[in-house]
């Protein structure tokens, strides 16, 4: 399995951790791009709750190679920005054309502003 294909399936399987992040009952990950020199890493993902409501995000990554590192930071940005009450608004909220709602989380941004000054 080459890079890509890894970065991938260990973005699908890491559906039900990022229920459990946001609180919901099941998530399907539709949607996985992996980053490239020219594009980002997406992942789309459905989270379904009790009683049936859906929320469908699309969340950024950065732009890099797939091959220069196991990339395992955006499946955990996903999951903090799910679990963060904060994460609602702010500038990491991106026009997207390609997301459902037209907005996508731009994980990276929203990292960067959460990072304690050191």
């Amino acid at each position: 399995m080459d890079a890509a294909q890894e970065f991938v399936t260990r973005l699908r399987a890491s559906a039900s951790s990022l229920a459990a992040a946001a609180g919901a009952d099941t998530a399907v990950v539709r949607e996985v791009v992996p980053p490239a020199r020219h594009r980002r890493s997406r992942c789309r993902v459905v989270l379904r709750f009790a009683g049936g409501a859906e929320t469908d995000l699309t969340f950024l990554g950065p732009v890099s190679s797939a091959a220069a590192g196991p990339e395992r930071a955006f499946d955990l940005q996903i999951r903090a920005w799910l679990s963060s009450e904060l994460g609602r608004e702010g500038s990491w909220l991106v026009a997207d054309d390609d997301a459902p709602n037209g907005v996508a989380i731009d994980v990276t941004a929203w990292s960067a502003t959460t990072r304690p000054a050191g």
